[in-house]
């Protein structure tokens, strides 16, 4: 065995001055044990594989090169003594470069360690990170020469010791969650309350103040919009933007360097950790958004960051009929190849380590429909599916799918397994259309608001496998929402080209910002009735945050690239009207489980009642027809939840019951008055809830069966029975 210090070949008997070892293939990526590191890494074509060792962050080139020479089934492994934690390395790769035939081995370019637990900073973006020469007539069929390691972050060994004392994952079941999807940096960069030093952090997150918030919202589990160590497009950073969401992972085992408070070498993982810590301790979940369909090395032309240099042909998806080009099944350039064990293998051991080093609670899959393709096809019974049911870690927490990609064919909706939850993008754009006025059947309404049994009932599906939401990070606010028909996207530099063009949004009038106050007070009465449609829901909701403070991107609906105050969240600036309502509804719905049933409705008698667990109604108080659930587009609607009708029981076996509740939905212009239905569903009734003035609480005025209620224009009207 043979090693290079500072350009200097040492012959093997030397070699064991540094402790060099054969060390072990397994685990992959780096491990220290207290007396020194093992490396392994795979690549199945490499000829060569040399492990780069670095003094610090700002070297621009390695102090020592070890030429790895054991390889176990493909994995190439060596054991070094007298290092460990904070040592900072990389690996350069031999091989062919042979890019028509899929092959892009480079040794000038240094290379990520896709297993590295934390990087040391960001990319440096120059034209030494690309594997061929920029420029050159033969484009990327060109070889560079030019040593990458000045402008490529270094992979970090770590420590993982870490006194997590009586940590203990809240596992909150669905039908209790309720989603709050936030942004690390956002969330806290701008909150007064947040020492300035943390603000937009790890740390910043776990702060008193922001727990304190999110139990006072009613909040179960955060949704951190991605934190694995991500990439900013060099095009972006030259235009004075940057990637701004993250969904351009570098490292699927590292939290990204730039949440982290600390400069200190790996910090950010102990960093993390304590976030999550502290966020347990307040009874709330951790669920990450993950990116596993694609890389940050782009397209045929993209730079050469980890896998492109480790093994281009084992790890992405390639056309086969010009193996120089990528299947792109993302929008990237790019897509990850699942049917490939050792890419199938490197996203399960991530998932695994975010589970039981990082003690998260669960993910949302980016793209997941691109995880789930075989050759060209969707595939639920594929095996990234079967590989998650058999695993006993994975399993077992919250798994979110985005139920598509950018192909036609991609489009999965209602069609994941069981045990998954997906985004269910029906919902938003049907309860938009409904508040907007656009035309809905009222039986597609229906649908939405019982959990969308069209979608999910069946397999095994509850309710709860729909994630309700009326907006999400890509989109209007819900401020925006009701603000503008139109996106105003020219901040982003693409001529208001990006984004979508398809809103289901109604600006109430003006086009952005009016004071006029009658259109103000529409747009607060059209967010109550948007938020509580979503609360009252069957499913789980998932509110995005700033939204309950009235948070607007001026009209912008693809922020990715934002990384300034049009994202970040304005606390000062807080709607607090619109924040109060939003806390009283959540704990409404918290406090009933009426609106939480793990199970369908039946539409069928309760025993010993002739009352069924659900009936819908026209305003007339006559139960709906088949011909207005198919053929009518009418903008009312009254449903009765009938408390006793709840077929669950709880965790010690007693059957659930609660109040009955009538709900009015009117998006009419018009108030509506509505005839309380007398076919024994209840005798007298209390308001609960009115949008049209933002009441949440019990009404002194009992309203009688037969009797009539006006119901105000574009509103929802909740009345209430006690239960007897």
């Amino acid at each position: 065995m043979s090693y290079t210090i500072q350009n200097e070949v040492i012959e093997a008997p030397d070699s064991l001055e540094l402790g060099i070892r054969p060390g072990s293939p397994y685990p992959l990526g780096s491990t220290w044990d207290g007396e020194g590191v093992n490396f392994a890494i795979f690549s199945e074509n490499a000829t060569k594989v040399e492990l780069c060792l670095f003094e610090n962050a700002e070297a621009g080139a390695e102090n020592v090169k070890i030429e790895i020479e054991e390889i176990s089934h493909n994995i190439w492994h060596v054991y070094v003594e007298g290092i460990g934690p904070g040592q900072l390395y990389g690996y350069r790769f031999h091989g062919p470069y042979e890019p028509k035939k899929g092959h892009r081995f480079n040794p000038n370019k240094l290379v990520i360690d896709p297993y590295a637990k934390a990087l040391s900073g960001t990319i440096d973006w120059d034209d030494a990170l690309f594997a061929y020469k920029i420029g050159d007539k033969q484009a990327d069929l060109s070889f560079s020469e030019t040593d990458s390691a000045p402008h490529l972050p270094k992979s970090i060994v770590i420590d993982p010791a870490f006194d997590w004392e009586d940590d203990k994952a809240p596992k909150i079941p669905y039908h209790d969650t309720i989603i709050y999807e936030a942004h690390v940096k956002g969330l806290t960069k701008l909150h007064p309350g947040i020492p300035a030093e943390i603000q937009g952090t790890y740390a910043g997150i776990a702060h008193a103040v922001m727990i304190q918030y999110l139990n006072d919202m009613g909040i179960t589990a955060i949704e951190l919009m991605p934190v694995h160590h991500f990439v900013s497009d060099r095009h972006l950073l030259e235009k004075g933007l940057s990637n701004y969401w993250g969904y351009n992972t570098l490292g699927f085992f590292a939290p990204d360097v730039r949440y982290a408070s600390s400069t200190e070498a790996g910090a950010h993982v102990s960093e993390f950790k304590t976030m999550v810590k502290t966020l347990h301790a307040a009874g709330i979940e951790v669920i990450l958004d993950v990116v596993y369909n694609h890389t940050a090395e782009g397209n045929h032309m993209g730079p050469t960051f980890s896998f492109k240099g480790i093994d281009n042909k084992s790890y992405y998806r390639l056309d086969p009929g010009n193996p120089k080009h990528y299947k792109d099944y993302t929008g990237t350039g790019n897509t990850i190849n699942t049917q490939l064990p050792n890419v199938l293998g490197l996203i399960m051991d991530s998932l695994r380590y975010w589970i039981t080093e990082m003690h998260v609670d669960g993910f949302r899959f980016d793209l997941a429909s691109t995880l789930a393709r075989t050759l060209n096809e969707t595939d639920t019974l594929g095996s990234f599916f079967n590989i998650i049911y058999q695993d006993p870690i994975i399993s077992q927490v919250k798994l979110i799918a985005e139920p598509w990609d950018i192909d036609a064919d991609g489009y999965m909706v209602g069609k994941f397994p069981p045990g998954w939850a997906e985004w269910n993008d029906q919902y938003r754009d049907c309860v938009r259309s409904y508040w907007t006025g656009a035309e809905r059947t009222l039986s597609e309404f229906a649908q939405r608001f019982t959990g969308s049994p069209d979608l999910y009932q069946g397999g095994y599906r509850s309710p709860m496998a729909s994630v309700n939401l009326i907006t999400a990070h890509d989109g209007f606010t819900l401020h925006d929402l009701v603000s503008y028909n139109d996106k105003h996207n020219e901040a982003n530099g693409e001529d208001n080209k990006d984004g979508s063009n398809d809103n289901n949004s109604w600006n109430c009038g003006v086009e952005g910002p009016t004071d006029d106050q009658e259109i103000i007070d529409l747009r607060n009465k059209q967010k109550r009735n948007l938020l509580t449609t979503l609360f009252l829901s069957q499913g789980v909701p998932m509110l995005v945050a700033g939204d309950e403070l009235g948070r607007s991107q001026g009209g912008n609906n693809n922020p990715y690239c934002q990384d300034n105050e049009i994202s970040w969240i304005h606390w000062e600036k807080a709607d607090r009207q619109l924040l109060e309502f939003t806390k009283k509804l959540i704990w409404f719905c918290k406090d009933h489980p009426s609106f939480r049933r793990r199970r369908w409705f039946q539409g069928l008698p309760v025993m010993g009642s002739d009352v069924e667990d659900i009936r819908w109604y026209s305003p007339d108080g006559s139960i709906m027809s088949e011909e207005n659930w198919e053929h009518d587009c009418a903008k009312s609607i009254g449903v009765y939840l009938n408390g006793k009708g709840i077929r669950c029981v709880n965790y010690d076996g007693k059957k659930i019951t609660d109040d009955s509740f009538y709900i009015i939905f009117n998006a009419h212009e018009e108030a509506l008055d509505y005839v309380l239905p007398t076919d024994h569903c209840s005798k007298q009734w209390q308001k609960a809830i009115d949008t049209s003035d933002g009441f949440i609480g019990d009404d002194d005025e009992q309203l009688v069966s037969g009797g009539v209620v006006k119901v105000q224009g574009r509103s929802v009207l909740v009345l209430k029975c006690h239960l007897t």
